[in-house]
């Protein structure tokens, strides 16, 4: 299909106490545990034809310190993909340190909306395709994307559109979008949400996440303009085939 080959696919991994996890609508209370072993299951997506994994700290979203650093550290000397990651990632040092570790690219969240400035610096000094920013949001009743903070804790009055302009004069390249009302709920992601943010700003390599559940899905979301999809439920539980996978699978 058009467009498939432009976007490509990015397998999440979601960590809690050290466990491969996933929340259903960013609910802690509201968790299924999954037996595979973090590093079983990087091999397993690089053998896939994945370049990238995208990792998220979730104890590190929730009390902003990075609980599943030795995991983390674990799996970027493997170095079979490049690490995306984020949760908890507040201030510089803890940039540094995962940076360090082999990490190819940093994920901001919280700290992108209330620290505009010093995300701005960072931005500069790490560069554009070392960090990205995260704007996670629940869409209100009259259909604006208004963005969460504190792994998904609390909601702000930020428009997703707000929150981005903040960075109109800086260099911002990646930027990764979850609507939080349907990640790990496979119900289908939000396409227009999307589309909007593609065509707002097409500047920026739009990542989206939340709510894919087949290979339809990942073709509507190429048609829409985003550069990736992050995806961590459908592959956890093996609902997408590998063929039907191998069009946004770089080395597939």
């Amino acid at each position: 299909m058009p467009g498939a080959a432009t976007m490509r696919l990015i397998p999440a991994i979601d960590l809690k106490a050290g466990r491969c996890v996933r929340l259903r609508q960013g609910d802690f209370a509201s968790e299924t545990r999954y037996p595979a072993d973090p590093e079983d299951l990087l091999a397993k997506y690089a053998d896939l034809g994945a370049d990238w994994l995208h990792v998220v700290d979730l104890d590190g979203a929730r009390h902003g310190r990075l609980d599943n650093r030795t995991i983390i550290i674990r799996l970027a000397a493997q170095r079979a993909v490049k690490l995306q990651v984020g949760g908890g990632l507040r201030n510089a040092a803890a940039l540094e340190l995962m940076l360090d570790a082999g990490v190819a690219r940093v994920v901001v969240g919280s700290a992108a909306l209330s620290q505009v400035e010093q995300v701005q610096a960072w931005l500069k000094h790490f560069g554009a395709e070392r960090l990205a920013l995260t704007f996670d949001v629940r869409v209100d009743a009259a259909g604006v994307p208004r963005v969460t903070t504190h792994g998904w804790q609390k909601q702000s009055a930020a428009t997703l559109w707000n929150a981005v302009d903040n960075y109109a004069a800086a260099d911002l390249r990646h930027v990764l979008c979850t609507d939080v009302a349907r990640d790990g709920a496979l119900s289908g992601p939000n396409v227009a949400l999307y589309a909007e943010a593609a065509r707002r700003h097409p500047q920026i390599a739009w990542q989206a996440s939340g709510g894919i559940r087949n290979a339809r899905d990942l073709h509507d979301l190429a048609r829409a303009g985003a550069a990736a999809a992050v995806s961590g439920k459908a592959l956890l539980e093996e609902l997408i085939s590998r063929e039907e996978l191998q069009p946004f699978l770089p080395n597939a």
